[in-house]
């Protein structure tokens, strides 16, 4: 057996390789975790989850204090964000998250850290800045990063991606977004709320085009009322930097172009995997511009080498990420095969409100071909919901085949974290009766997902069939009140 310097190497200190790492040296690997940043934490804690939910916070507080009105409060007059403080926040926050994904962390949990751009020489052994190091196995945990798609124009004209998009110097008073996906969405809610007048062009006739029509429909026509423009229906035909202001040439559906100006531009169009400058070629490893080929148990061309996170073009979510690392811990340290399941993963696109999704939706179920049921309840409805003012959106249950759950969708206050139920429900083959009869504390958000499970259960329960039998065993008498027919 050859002999190599470490057990297993992970490249990219992301969601995936911190997971690769930390279980890797605990369960008592000799593992090594080569970042080519200055610091761990990945795209994730730098530039995309972290700080965009902290300037969503931060977005929110802006918008909650010039609608006060709402609350029963009086009106206050708000003087401009300060941009400069909005980021000394954010970088506070990572700062804060950062000393959990520290080297000394990782030492103490016996794994060894190098800030190194890694090369592979051939399928074991690696260059980290001209020094050789080998390792039985590796892991490609390099993430994405955003693509730049062929827009006429746009190598040459200034642009923002989620790099620099929560390290600018100052607010723009007008920035022009091109894409509609959860990315964009959320900035382009975001920043119209600190004050920056937000156009958003996207191809299709619908934005965040995973999910329901409708759902999506929903968030828009919040968006809208906040003030953001839409051009949906519209082919991006040039860009064009004009010194102050940025331009963007698109044509709508009747073909007819227009002009938009902008003082920024926001490009969010698609992730690209980090593969450049790792030499893949030499190690024999396969993959295109998708990302890194992997089987169900992560292994890539070489059955030695793993790909897990961003850069095998999967899921582009963190929680996907650290969710392959543990595929890959199972697999090339304690040998217990295991296979991913993506059939329950989740994801939340953080506008206000919220819209969360586990398992199928209506329009993925249709393309699945699925024969199911839909059961839903509107936050109206929620005592919560009304409390808080926030009342928009719907829980939507879907059941299959006996009454089985495919899938949930929440649009509304918290969808997220109201997901968590559903998350345990579906994941732990939990009875829909069970959900339906928790106590859960009023009064709060997560009643409605005993209200929607409620009802279900409900329709089986309070049945003709049911009423009929107690009827005939206990000489019910039904009804005691009849309502009077509507007009009369």
């Amino acid at each position: 057996m050859a002999d190599y310097d470490y057990d297993i190497g992970v490249i990219g200190g992301g969601s995936a390789g911190l997971t690769v790492a930390a279980g890797a040296a605990q369960l008592g690997a000799k593992t090594l975790l080569v970042e080519k940043e200055k610091a761990l934490g990945g795209d994730c804690l730098h530039y995309g989850c972290v700080p965009s939910k902290a300037l969503i916070r931060t977005s929110r507080a802006y918008h909650q204090a010039g609608n006060l009105t709402r609350y029963g409060l009086p009106a206050a007059k708000l003087p401009p964000v300060d941009y400069a403080q909005v980021v000394a926040r954010i970088k506070s926050v990572i700062g804060a998250i950062q000393k959990h994904d520290s080297p000394e962390r990782f030492c103490s949990l016996g794994a060894r850290v190098e800030f190194a751009n890694p090369e592979f020489v051939d399928e074991h052994q690696v260059r980290l800045d001209g020094r050789m190091v080998t390792a039985r196995n590796w892991v490609l945990a390099t993430g994405s990063s955003p693509a730049v798609p062929p827009i006429e124009g746009l190598k040459d004209t200034p642009h923002l991606t989620n790099k620099e998009i929560f390290y600018l110097d100052q607010l723009p008073a007008s920035m022009i977004v091109l894409g509609a996906g959860p990315i964009s969405i959320e900035m382009a809610q975001a920043f119209s709320r600190l004050g920056c007048k937000v156009h958003v062009v996207q191809r299709s006739d619908h934005i965040l085009t995973k999910e329901d029509p409708d759902m999506a429909d929903a968030v828009q026509r919040v968006l809208e009322a906040e003030g953001v423009v839409f051009h949906l229906h519209s082919d991006i035909k040039r860009v064009r930097d004009t010194g102050r202001h940025r331009e963007v040439v698109v044509a709508g559906a009747d073909g007819q172009e227009r002009t938009l100006m902008a003082e920024a531009l926001l490009v969010a169009m698609g992730r690209a995997p980090n593969v450049r400058g790792l030499y893949l070629e030499n190690a024999g490893v396969e993959f295109d511009r998708h990302g890194v080929k992997v089987d169900g148990h992560m292994r890539t061309s070489q059955a030695h080498i793993f790909a897990a996170g961003d850069v095998n073009g999967k899921y582009y979510f963190t929680h996907a990420a650290g969710y392959e690392g543990g595929i890959v811990v199972s697999n090339a340290v304690v040998h217990w095969p295991r296979k991913a399941d993506y059939t329950l993963m989740p994801w939340c696109t953080y506008t206000d409100p919220e819209l969360a999704n586990i398992g199928h939706n209506e329009h993925s179920a249709k393309e699945a071909g699925l024969e199911y049921e839909v059961w839903s309840e509107e936050f109206e409805g929620n005592d919560r919901a009304q409390c808080e003012g926030e009342t928009t959106g719907r829980i939507r249950l879907l059941l299959g085949k006996h009454g089985k759950p495919l899938g949930v969708q929440i649009l509304g206050p918290r969808a997220g974290d109201l997901l968590g139920e559903w998350a345990g429900v579906l994941g732990g083959g939990v009875k829909l009766s069970s959900l339906a009869g928790a106590v859960h504390p009023y009064p709060t958000l997560a009643e409605i997902n005993k209200r929607v499970a409620g009802s279900y259960i409900g329709s089986k329960l309070f049945s003709d069939f049911t009423k009929k039998t107690l009827k005939l065993f206990f000489n019910y008498k039904g009804r005691a009140c009849e309502m009077a027919p509507a007009g009369e």
